[in-house]
């Protein structure tokens, strides 16, 4: 049986994330082949050309994680309808420098949780935008654009039981794409 490590990509900083608790949740629902790491992006500086030469370490650190990973799990709130900044910086840094990148070939699977209705509908598509061009494979169906509310979470931070069919449904979907995708 082959082994799958998923880097697991939180957009966002907050302790009390949504989106960190949802990727906690949904990757129980992954097959045992499968397991998954958050990379740390907390400490990363400011991305900017002139570093390229000279990266911190933080810097490959994050692009050594990504490129041992067999696939990607983006879990990301959205910020003024787009991708919150910090994960822009993700992004910059391990595309950088140019011909460098750490996320050309890895199938991705995009996830996002939000109060608002639309949940982060926005932040999803410019996110593809973005991955597609870095030649990153990302799922396109099923969407999940998740509104939290009571109920998305059991007591202990599971997946709720209401919800758990189409997670279930969209981690499948995942898992398929990461196999038929991974080199």
């Amino acid at each position: 049986m082959s082994q799958y490590q998923i880097a697991v990509i939180v957009g966002s900083l907050r302790k009390d994330s949504f989106n960190r608790k949802l990727a906690h949740a949904i990757t129980k629902l992954a097959p045992s082949e499968f397991s998954f790491k958050e990379v740390q992006i907390g400490d990363l500086p400011l991305y900017n050309q002139d570093d390229d030469a000279n990266q911190a370490e933080s810097v490959k650190r994050l692009k050594s994680e990504i490129l041992a990973a067999q696939g990607l799990l983006f879990v990301t709130p959205e910020y003024n309808r787009s991708i919150p900044g910090v994960l822009k910086n993700v992004i910059d840094h391990a595309s950088r420098p140019y011909g460098q990148s750490a996320w050309a070939g890895k199938p991705t699977g995009i996830l996002g949780a939000s109060p608002g209705a639309h949940g982060t509908a926005m932040a999803q598509q410019h996110l593809r935008n973005v991955l597609s061009h870095l030649n990153a494979p990302t799922l396109g169906q099923p969407e999940a654009f998740v509104q939290v509310k009571d109920g998305l979470f059991d007591e202990v931070g599971d997946i709720g039981s209401a919800s758990k069919q189409f997670f279930q449904n969209w981690m499948d979907h995942y898992v398929a794409w990461v196999k038929k995708h991974a080199a």
